[in-house]
């Protein structure tokens, strides 16, 4: 892996801490958590998690069950944007 990529992974490491804690806290994974949130924040979207493995499907799709509350939603969305996010997202150069 290049070293660009090992630093964005160990940059985006306390995202990821916090997701597992707030997962913990709703009986989900942090998967979940992370489809659930965009669920609340964006009711008009729908996300279409992609994967190759039976189980992360059924995983991804179970999400669905995972509500949030308004109050959780807000401490989520307060956590998240206090912490840097490391990398870039989607494909570059398209």
């Amino acid at each position: 892996m290049e070293k660009r990529m090992l630093r964005n992974i160990e940059g985006n490491q306390p995202i990821v801490e916090m997701l597992k804690e707030f997962a913990g806290k709703k009986n989900a994974t942090p998967a979940q958590i992370s489809l659930a949130w965009m669920l609340h924040k964006y009711p008009n979207v729908v996300p279409i998690p992609g994967s190759k493995n039976k189980e992360r499907i059924i995983e991804n799709l179970d999400s669905w069950n995972v509500e949030l509350t308004d109050e959780e939603f807000t401490a989520l969305e307060e956590s998240l944007n206090r912490m840097k996010v490391y990398g870039h997202r989607g494909l570059g150069g398209f």
